[in-house]
């Protein structure tokens, strides 16, 4: 296939990234990616349908949950569609406008989830430092404005950067090092000065997911103080348990999101399998086991599945 004419100083289309070597496994990996797909839309949708159905689970942790399901179904479907198009089908050039609107879903819809998880952490913080104030605190009607401000905070941060990127020239290859469009990736490829871009890129990042990260182990630190000036271990552990599948839930954010980092700043020396597999596991990992975390420890979601096995059973 034809690359893009090199000389060319206004972009048409960049080159998605594929693994030297194993085109012809490109078939078998796009199926393990479209069952992780599959697994990631279930599993998010079934979440959805149940809190939605089962009363006991109106509460601000659990429309939270809503917001980080219907992150996770927005992130997936922005990006995995196209993976698998060019997997199944070799369409390997992105258009320059459609490669800018997936950068910038991929980066708003990440600091979405980033400011979600740290509303999650601050209600941990306030239902088991302040459980008297709780409800008073977090209503149903602040739950939506945090909704909001979470949306607006990932809008206004990271619309620039497609904006920044559309004046430059590209007159360099047009290869990508992932199967999807990411901003430094994009940005590395302009033949211009690209200092602003980077530096107000890594500025976004670091106000955004930086600041939550900072203020989400901040909140764990208060957590842990008021969970162990409780009298005995059982009491600690039984309290700080309420805690342990958002915290599986940080981390399958932050992990990925920080090793991608890493490939992108210190791996240009890696082979190309790393950046891809880094990037699949950062746009798939969180979305698959987000629902499986809080599936496993919610008993009212395992009794509403179990229910829905037998009644499908019967």
């Amino acid at each position: 296939m034809p690359f893009p004419n090199s000389s060319d100083l206004s972009p048409s289309s960049f080159v998605l990234a594929s693994i030297p070597g194993l085109e012809e496994a490109h078939f078998w990996m796009a199926i393990l990616l479209c069952s992780m797909y599959i697994l990631a839309v279930t599993g998010n949708c079934v979440v959805l349908i149940i809190v939605k159905t089962e009363p006991s689970l109106h509460a601000p942790m659990y429309f939270f949950l809503c917001m980080l399901a219907t992150i996770d179904l927005a992130l997936s479907t922005s990006t995995v569609p196209r993976i698998l198009s060019f997997y199944w089908f070799n369409t390997r050039e992105i258009s320059f406008g459609a490669c800018l609107v997936q950068m910038f879903l991929i980066h708003t819809l990440s600091a979405i989830e980033s400011t979600v998880l740290l509303a999650m952490a601050m209600d941990r913080y306030v239902a088991i430092c302040h459980p008297l104030r709780h409800a008073a605190i977090l209503t149903n009607a602040a739950t939506v404005k945090i909704g909001l401000v979470a949306m607006a905070r990932g809008v206004l941060f990271f619309l620039p950067l497609p904006l920044l990127l559309l004046p430059l020239p590209f007159c360099r290859s047009r290869m990508l090092s992932h199967s999807f469009c990411l901003h430094q990736d994009v940005m590395n490829l302009a033949c211009a000065n690209t200092t602003p871009s980077m530096v107000y890129g890594l500025t976004a990042i670091l106000l955004v997911m930086g600041l939550d990260a900072i203020l989400i182990c901040l909140s764990y630190v208060l957590i842990l103080k008021s969970v162990l000036q409780l009298a005995s271990w059982k009491e600690r552990l039984k309290v700080f348990s309420t805690c342990i599948a958002h915290i599986c839930v940080v981390l399958a954010f932050y992990v990925p999101l920080i090793g991608l980092s890493v490939v992108h700043r210190f791996g240009k020396d890696l082979a190309p399998l790393v950046h891809i597999v880094m990037g699949n596991i950062y746009i798939l990992v969180p979305a698959v086991l987000n629902p499986i975390i809080y599936g496993v420890r919610t008993k009212q979601i395992q009794r509403r599945i179990l229910s829905l096995i037998h009644i499908s059973n019967d």
